[in-house]
This record gives structure tokens, sequence and C-alpha cells, in this order.
């Protein structure tokens, strides 16, 4: 199967369409399935704590891209192009049009550690391959409460499901790494700092509680607020001996970024 293809941008009643019928590989149907399954269903009568979240799914609004590799540099190129459409298209879409991307499973189990390795590469990677110079609105110091991902000029909120998680339902994924991304704007009336936004944190985190089982994690905050770090919050930490202290990623306002032959940090499962 052509990959360039496989990697195509597409919206939920295509993909639906494309897993019921074969098209995709059986992981990407095993992505999609658990997805929504999760988005949209319950477990043990709890909705899943984001209603956002969940109201974009029922309603088909997120547009997806399936990655059949965690470090393949021309795989991540065709991520990183899908970002680039997605970018360019999804404020002319209704509702709230998140980018979901499932990743190829390795072939054997890994460790939370490599997870968060593999994240941190991918996000690393986009950043050097990025079209945009880095905003100048946003520090490049992960460290500053005011820091986030940026791609195409836009700070994006890249949130993840992965098989470790299997004690925190809310961030389970049982084939493989998922990212979300979620441009700032679709947070717009809603941040911390707005009556609706802290409503609404409040009603997902009693969500979380009832969903999980267990209090919200430790790192959940919110952007901008003093001690608080977006990092953190892409790929939570489980066992803290496997997860990084610091931020992964080095960001630079250079732009173009030299070219480059990125360290492959993984090698394929």
């Amino acid at each position: 199967m052509n990959e360039p293809v496989v990697q195509a941008l597409v919206d939920q009643a295509t993909m639906r369409e494309r897993v019921e019928t074969g098209w995709y590989p059986g992981w990407v149907a095993d992505h999609f399935e658990t997805f929504t399954e999760a988005m949209t269903g319950q477990l043990d009568g709890t909705p899943f704590p984001c209603h956002f979240g969940q109201r974009s799914v029922r309603e088909g609004h997120p547009l997806y891209t399936v990655v059949p590799s965690l470090t393949d540099p021309a795989v991540l190129l065709g991520l990183r192009d899908a970002l680039v459409e997605y970018l360019d298209t999804y404020q002319d879409r209704p509702g709230l049009v998140s980018l979901v991307a499932f990743f190829r499973p390795p072939s054997s189990s890994w460790s939370e550690r490599r997870y968060h390795e593999a994240l941190w590469h991918i996000l690393q990677f986009l950043h050097v391959h990025d079209p945009e110079p880095w905003p100048d609105a946003i520090p490049t110091d992960p460290d500053d409460s005011r820091w986030e991902f940026c791609f195409g000029g836009a700070p994006i909120f890249p949130t993840c499901r992965a098989p470790f998680y299997t004690e925190r339902p809310s961030r389970y994924c049982p084939i493989g790494l998922e990212i979300t991304f979620q441009p700032r704007t679709l947070f717009a009336g809603i941040t911390h700092d707005t009556t609706a936004g802290a409503e609404a944190r409040e009603q997902i985190q009693g969500r979380i509680v009832e969903y999980d089982g267990q209090q919200p994690h430790p790192d959940l905050g919110d952007w901008g607020v003093s001690g608080d770090r977006e990092w953190k919050q892409y790929l939570f930490r489980e066992d803290q001996a496997q997860a990084p202290e610091t931020c992964p990623i080095t960001v630079s306002r250079d732009h173009p970024k030299p070219a480059t032959n990125l360290e492959m940090l993984l090698a394929d499962g």
C-alpha cells in the first residue's frame, strides 16, 4: 500500500468508511475503534472526562492521519505535511476540529521510557522541519510557564494516549502511541482565566476522578500559570524513574533550521 496515501489527512466519515471496508491495515482500524469507543462510550457508567472532545467525536468533527513509523524520517515528514494541511484548513470546518494521529505500534512491548522518548523525538523532528518560524510571543524555554509546543506559527497542545496507562483509563490506548493536536485557538473562551473555562475545568476534573478512579494527575495545570508546565502534560508520567526530568526538546528561533540528519533516538521496535 502506498504510504503517502495512507498518511493522507482524512475526515472522520472517510476514516470510518475505510476502516469498515478494510482499506487500512488492521492496526489503524484497532486505533480508530478503541479511540472512538473511549471518546463516545462510558466506563462503568462514566463518560469520557473531556466533554468537549466527546462532543467533537460524536459529531464527527476531528480530522485524522496515520503514521506508519515512530522514527522513519520520510514517514515523519508525512506527518509534518498532514499537520501543515490541517492548520491550513481546520478553521474552515465546523465544530472543534482537532487532528488525531495514530502511530503504528512497535512489534514488541515498550516501556514507559520509550514512549516518552518517541514523543519528544517526534516533536523535535516537527520543530526542526517546521515551515514557519517559532512565534515571537512564545518563549523558547520549556521551563517558562508560557511555553508551549508550536508548529506552523501556531501554539498547539499535543495530548497523548499510550499503552502504559493501564491505571489511568482517560489516557489509555491499548494499541500504541496516539497524539491529538489541538491549536490554542480551539480553547478560545474556555481558558482557565474565564468563567466558562473555570467551570469546564471543575467539571472535567470531577469526571477524571470518577473515570480514572483517582485524583487528576499532579502535573495537570494551566498554560501561563506560575509553577505549571505545559510539556509535562503532553504525556503524563506514571513512573517517575522512566520519565524525563527536564523537557527533552531544544527550541530555536533560527529559521529555516540548518540542514541536519537527526540522530535516531529509537530503533524501530
